[in-house]
């Protein structure tokens, strides 16, 4: 592991000097690019100086401990705290998820439950919108088909940063573990009787792709135009503004009808479709989704729960971590760190113990 480490000092080293070049900044593409990587190995350059001068500290300690007891503490307090920056050093090393840093597409569909189902699909879509609120992101609507209620049966939304971020802070970093379906118990605004109902809704969270990420073949589309419909199938359009777009090769579909014109139609549904053709290319290479979208939902279905929002108890537990705690309210109006947290850490610990068995 340390010979990794030094390897990346010198690294980080040639980094700095190259950034310190004025003219480097000439290209201001490679010059990001130097930046984020420079940016990536800090934390493991600062830690690792950290971590050699705990093993002085301790060589110190003990020299003193051999003319005086009273060392042994500092001894011991070192050997803790160089075990603890061993530990730091070895999550630095896990590798990264090369889409971390990138912007991210969220859908929220409602699933089993219909009607409840479409109000709790409005409830995380106000809870994302909260998060992104409280961490400084931005946030854009781009397709949205209302229920009757005021719910949704399907939303989608841009959430992107509003400049650079620290490493492991993107938008794909923390909401990737969105991901799949959610499941709520609570009595519904629907039920007269006060009975407790489950329903679910879906997430699906992609990183946004750039037009050069992916390659799209007009004549392997198929584009159709409709009316754009409001709640409950009212036509709230007289024009055929809404757009379905079909990858034929694929089979992967996206559609739009949250914009007054078919041209805005088509360029959010193009959007979307970039977004998910990029998903499922890495899906191929990775011949699994186990990475990056392992939890990500294949059907509303409640029995592939990834997390319950539990009204009457005021408790959200994700089954996946085994995170639970009881302040169900606050998480609805955005406070999600510790959820994503605990999903966060159980990957890391996940990828550190995949690694030490290849070793």
């Amino acid at each position: 592991m340390f010979e990794a480490v030094e390897e990346l000092l010198t690294e980080h080293a040639d980094l700095e000097k190259r950034l310190a070049d004025p003219s480097v900044h000439a290209d201001q593409n490679n010059a990001r690019k130097l930046a984020k990587r420079y940016a990536e190995l800090t934390p493991i350059t600062a830690t690792y100086r950290a971590w050699k001068q705990a093993v002085e500290d301790i060589a110190a300690a003990r020299e003193f401990a051999a003319e005086d007891p009273d060392f042994i503490s500092e001894v011991k307090a070192g050997e803790a705290r160089r075990e603890e920056l061993t530990e730091e050093l070895r999550l630095l090393l896990v590798p990264r998820d090369p889409n971390d840093e990138k912007d991210v597409i969220l859908e929220v569909k409602a699933g089993e439950g219909g009607e409840e189902s479409a109000l709790f699909a409005g409830d995380l879509l106000r809870m994302y919108l909260r998060f992104a609120e409280r961490v400084g992101w931005k946030t854009e609507l781009i397709d949205a088909n209302e229920s009757d209620l005021g719910g949704y049966k399907d939303v989608s939304v841009a959430v992107k940063t509003k400049g650079s971020t620290e490493p492991g802070q993107g938008v794909w970093a923390r909401l990737k573990y969105e991901g799949g379906v959610h499941r709520v118990q609570r009595v519904p605004a629907t039920e007269s009787q006060g009975r407790i109902h489950t329903s679910a809704a879906g997430v699906l969270v992609t990183p946004e792709a750039e037009e050069v990420e992916v390659e799209i073949v007009a004549n392997e589309l198929r584009i159709d135009v409709y009316r754009s419909s409001g709640p409950g199938g009212q036509s709230v359009n007289t024009t055929d503004s809404a757009v379905r777009i079909t990858h034929l090769p694929t089979g992967i579909v996206a559609s739009c009808q949250n914009e007054k014109s078919q041209l805005q139609n088509k360029e959010q549904a193009m959007r979307i479709l970039r977004s998910r053709l990029l998903a499922a290319a890495q899906e191929a290479a990775e011949q699994e989704a186990s990475d990056a979208r392992r939890s990500q939902v294949r059907t509303v279905d409640r029995s592939e729960r990834i997390r319950t929002y539990n009204f009457p108890e005021n408790r959200i537990s994700d089954h996946r971590t085994g995170f639970k705690s009881y302040n169900l309210d606050q998480v609805l109006d955005g406070d999600l760190n510790a959820v994503i947290q605990s999903c966060v850490d159980a990957d890391a610990a996940a990828k550190l113990a995949a690694a030490s068995q290849e070793n």
